[in-house]
């Protein structure tokens, strides 16, 4: 039998994972980094956060908990979690459009092309590589399947999860699209980064509904990005105001991070360069949506899925915010519309523009 060189060995694991590191830089990966699969278990605090409520009306959060709390609960025979993240950082400021009241705000990540797709293509380039490079069984992810894709990138090395609970680089800042191959190869692991936010805490002040009840807690039943794309009913009256004129997610706590001063937009993938349609929409044309407008204007975007109704409904919303009389007549036709929860919310935003001073929530 012939005696395994241990030396030789670890040499070759990372020969491999600087090889595989450079492979993910050609992809289009501006950060890659490797974690043993059993680096990271987050049951204590899901289980906390899921007790508490905090994740709304995501069920899907609580079904799936065990299996999303470690890598190894999902997939037993993986032994190394490959963190990659694609960057899409902004080339203007987020919150330029804030209190522009004929205009729609959509978060940054969703003005260009669907990130899974993006991502995915990707992934699964740089998994064919790495199984004929080194190959053993793996699995590709990508924000569909349980997996807590942020402490996995702190894990290894990426970057690390502030006070808002999203993974912060100290080289793209907050702007990074994240993805995940589990391996059954035992690669080498990178050092975890450790948490550069400090005594900051911009992040908590800017949210607009106070969706954080403490640093790295979300309440993601008050956030607006839940209340504009999970949430399905009608969004609660008390966060209608501040919800303002943004129809589809929420940048504030991301963009007012002092580490997006690192971020370079040049380094974004290309395909998330917001399309013109989407960077500032008039609501206007947004009321006017019918289902196979709304498919034709959002097709190949991650909006895609939250439908017609729910994305009138937030048009509404920011219409009653608004203050523009010009749609008053918009509104008043939704009133009539087959959707209860657009009726709902088109009512509302008519109070809003037609008797501002009796508005309660004003």
């Amino acid at each position: 039998m012939v005696a395994v060189n241990p030396e030789h060995q670890s040499l070759k694991r990372q020969s491999l994972s600087k090889s595989l590191k450079d492979e993910a830089a050609r992809l289009g990966f501006v950060a890659c980094g490797i974690t043993r699969a059993d680096a990271v278990d987050g049951r204590a605090r899901l289980d906390d956060w899921l007790l508490a409520g905090h994740h709304g009306t995501m069920d899907w959060m609580a079904a799936r908990a065990e299996q999303r709390a470690a890598p190894q609960s999902l997939w037993p025979q993986a032994r190394s979690v490959i963190a990659l993240g694609m960057s899409y950082a902004p080339a203007e400021d987020p919150l330029r459009l804030g209190g522009v009241g004929h205009v729609g705000r959509i978060s940054v990540y969703a003005q260009g092309a669907d990130y899974h797709d993006v991502v995915k293509r990707n992934l699964k380039a740089l998994a064919r590589w790495l199984v004929e490079a080194g190959g053993g069984d793996l699995k590709v992810f990508v924000d569909t399947a349980p997996v807590m894709e942020k402490p996995l990138g702190q894990a290894a090395g990426l970057g690390w999860q502030g006070k808002h609970t999203n993974l912060v680089s100290r080289d793209h800042g907050s702007w990074l699209f994240l993805g995940a191959i589990m391996t059954t190869l035992d690669l080498e692991p990178d050092a975890p980064h450790a948490d550069r936010c400090g005594n900051c805490d911009a992040c908590q002040r800017a949210c607009p509904t106070d969706a954080f009840p403490a640093p790295y807690r979300l309440d993601a039943s008050r956030c607006i990005s839940y209340l504009t794309i999970e949430h399905k009913g009608p969004i609660p009256v008390e966060f209608r105001a501040a919800i303002g004129n943004r129809i589809y997610g929420c940048d504030d706590c991301l963009a007012v991070c002092p580490w997006n001063k690192f971020a370079d937009s040049a380094a974004a993938n290309k395909a998330f360069v917001a399309r013109a349609e989407l960077a500032a929409p008039e609501l206007g044309d947004l009321l006017a949506l019918d289902d196979g407008a709304f498919r034709q204007v959002f097709s190949g975007s991650p909006i895609k899925r939250i439908g017609r109704n729910r994305m009138v409904r937030n048009a509404c919303i920011a219409a009653g915010n608004s203050s523009d009389g010009r749609l008053i007549a918009p509104l008043q036709t939704l009133t009539n519309d087959d959707d209860a929860v657009v009726r709902e919310a088109a009512d509302w935003a008519l109070t809003r523009l037609l008797a501002p001073d009796e508005s309660s929530d004003a």
